[in-house]
C-alpha cells in the first residue's frame, strides 16, 4: 500500500516539478518522496506596532486546504501543521528558504518535522518542502493595530522521508 502511495504521489506531481531544480537551501538530497499535495488558502497577517512605533503587518498563520487531484485531502494551519483526512499529521520548523518566483510570492521553504501523529499518509515524514508558491505576501500599510488581513496563496507541499 505504501509503495502504491509513493508511486501515485510521484505521478501526481505538478507539471515540471519532477525535474525542477530546487535551490540548495531547500533541497533534501537522499530523501524519499511520500506525497505531494497542492494547497489553496491564505496567509493571515495582524497589524501590530513595530519596533519603530509605526504599525506594520506581521505574519500570524496559514490557513489552507490540501488537495490531491482536485479533491480535499487535508488542511494546513498554524504550527506550521499539515493534517491529512486519515488523521495523520506533522508539525515543522523552518530549516531553509529561498525567494519565490516574484516579489508577491511567499518564499520557498524547507521544514524539518518536529512532531507527528497517526499512522496514515503522513506517517514517517521527516521533511516538508514548500515549492511553486504563488501570492501570499501582503501589500500595503496597516493603520489600525489589532486589525488583520488575508493574502491569498497557493503552493505545493512535498512530504519526504529520510532513507
Amino acid at each position: 500500500m505504501r509503495r502504491m502511495l509513493v508511486a501515485l504521489s510521484f505521478l501526481a506531481l505538478p507539471a515540471g516539478a519532477q525535474a525542477q531544480q530546487l535551490p540548495a537551501t531547500i533541497a533534501a538530497p537522499g530523501e524519499t518522496l511520500v506525497a505531494t499535495l497542492h494547497a489553496e488558502g491564505a496567509q493571515v497577517y495582524d497589524c501590530k506596532a513595530g519596533t519603530d512605533g509605526k504599525p506594520a503587518w506581521t505574519f500570524r498563520e496559514p490557513i489552507a486546504t490540501l488537495l490531491a487531484d482536485g479533491k480535499t485531502v487535508g488542511r494546513h494551519y498554524a504550527g506550521p501543521s499539515w493534517e491529512h483526512m486519515d488523521g495523520s499529521a506533522v508539525v515543522g520548523k523552518a530549516a531553509g528558504n529561498a525567494p519565490g518566483a516574484t516579489p508577491k510570492d511567499i518564499p520557498l521553504l524547507k521544514l524539518e518535522v518536529v512532531s507527528s501523529r497517526g499512522s496514515g499518509a503522513l506517517s514517517g515524514v521527516t521533511t516538508v518542502q514548500r515549492i511553486n508558491t504563488a501570492g501570499g505576501k501582503l501589500e500595503g500599510e496597516c493603520d489600525k493595530p489589532g486589525s488583520h488581513r488575508n493574502a491569498p496563496y497557493s503552493a505545493d507541499y512535498v512530504f519526504l522521508r529520510k532513507g
